[in-house]
């Protein structure tokens, strides 16, 4: 009887509340549908640098909808206003939610104002592909920096993110670096890019993202 008044209790799927559930999908699957993706990508284009494109606007989906779903969860439909909290929300409940773990470390940027980086000694989507040498520098984790700009994108912190490798003294596989450099209009006036997030609206449609003025 009780499972029936439960069941009742949420005949209606949006009355559900968005429980965490479990969070572990395995390993082993995620690898193997991941070099698949990448593998059909590399059967589109021409070159390392449209690869690269095409993983970067895959995650840029996944980091829109990271973000819908983390901010509707945790944070009761609230989103971040400042620069530094919507880095250590990437570098920590982002990453935690998707890998299992904060990043190896954030850091700003010594020739730049404007950016940061996040680094991963053994970046997840890097761990299980290995490039041909006429690939050169390809590097998985164009995957990411997309995830980080959907996220940053969406959340009112327009960003370019790329993905770099780091060689590191003493170990044979280099770190990865997500380099991100905000926007002008990030840096330049804090008021003004709380204004845009306050009096916006973000509506997603299919992989588009619309901007709504609320009066």
């Amino acid at each position: 009887m009780i499972g029936v008044g439960k069941m009742k209790l949420y005949s209606n799927v949006l009355d559900k509340p968005l429980s965490k559930g479990k969070q572990e999908v395995s390993l082993s699957a995620f690898a193997f549908l991941f070099s698949e993706l990448v593998q059909y990508n590399q059967t589109q284009v021409d070159n390392i640098a449209e690869l690269e494109r095409r993983l970067e606007d895959a995650g840029y989906a996944v980091g829109a909808r990271v973000l819908e779903l983390l901010c509707n969860r945790e944070k009761g439909n609230r989103r971040e206003t400042r620069l530094l909290g919507i880095l250590s929300f990437v570098h920590s409940t982002v990453w935690k939610v998707l890998f299992g773990k904060v990043a190896d470390s954030l850091e700003k940027g010594t020739e730049h104002e404007d950016e940061y980086m996040i680094s991963e000694k053994e970046l997840l989507v890097n761990r299980f592909i290995s490039s041909p040498k006429d690939m050169g520098t390809f590097n998985c984790g164009a995957f990411v920096a997309g995830i980080v700009k959907g996220v940053l994108d969406n959340a009112g912190f327009p960003a370019v993110v790329t993905a770099h490798f780091v060689p590191i003294e003493g170990q044979q596989r280099p770190r990865t670096t997500i380099l991100i450099k905000f926007a002008d209009e990030v840096n330049a006036c804090p008021y003004l890019l709380l204004y845009f997030i306050l009096f916006s609206s973000t509506k997603l449609s299919g992989n588009d993202l619309i901007l709504t003025h609320v009066p």
